[in-house]
């Protein structure tokens, strides 16, 4: 799975986050998105994963280069997204929730071995309501890498994470993104190591 920026730009009133954007990001290609806090990387990550609109260029899904371009409805199905801005259904338990998001979007592996590979099996048929901030964490990482997406759009993974967590992400990120489109906002080195590929906002904020 590709995604092609054409000349694309987000503006808020008369502000333009990024403008003149170019960039192929190819299947089984991992990218980081960085510059400073505020300057857009989020909003980037969202006009992506067509969460917010873009105000000029396109936002094309292709399932490999120059082939026909995925429609808007169905783009949802191709990619996983986690952010800890993200909100869960505090009102399930962690497997209720895995079990409603099965329902649009398969996930990889069984719902209660999810749950023990990001370290939630004791809090399998808690509520989601009474999870400690890192515990969200962990299950918004779940459903992101488990997801039987070719994409997947990572914005602060570690967010809220302690040393465990920290090392869980990058076992995932070992382990369960082969072949996968990974892309992460970040700007903290050790979210991003891996990435072969670098874009800086800053680079892209042009009147």
């Amino acid at each position: 799975m590709n995604i092609v920026l054409n000349n694309t730009g987000k503006r808020y009133n008369r502000e333009w986050i990024f403008r003149h954007l170019n960039q192929e990001f190819r299947s089984g290609e991992s990218y980081a998105i960085t510059g400073p806090n505020g300057s857009g990387k989020s909003t980037l990550l969202q006009v992506m994963a067509g969460a917010i609109l873009h105000n000029e260029g396109e936002v094309i899904f292709q399932p490999s280069s120059n082939a026909k371009p995925i429609e808007e409805m169905e783009k949802y199905r191709h990619f996983s997204f986690a952010a800890p801005y993200l909100d869960l259904i505090e009102e399930m338990t962690g497997l209720e929730f895995l079990k409603f998001h099965h329902a649009f979007k398969p996930l990889s592996e069984p719902l209660d071995k999810i749950l023990h590979k990001v370290g939630l099996s004791h809090a399998i048929n808690k509520q989601v309501r009474y999870y400690s901030s890192g515990m969200k964490q962990r299950l918004k990482l779940a459903q992101a890498f488990f997801s039987d997406a070719p994409v997947l759009l990572l914005d602060e993974p570690t967010a809220n994470l302690d040393a465990g967590g920290v090392s869980l992400y990058h076992e995932l990120i070992s382990n369960h993104t082969r072949g996968k489109l990974i892309v992460v906002c970040s700007n903290d080195e050790h979210e991003i190591n891996f990435c072969s590929h670098r874009i800086s906002i800053p680079d892209y904020k042009r009147v």
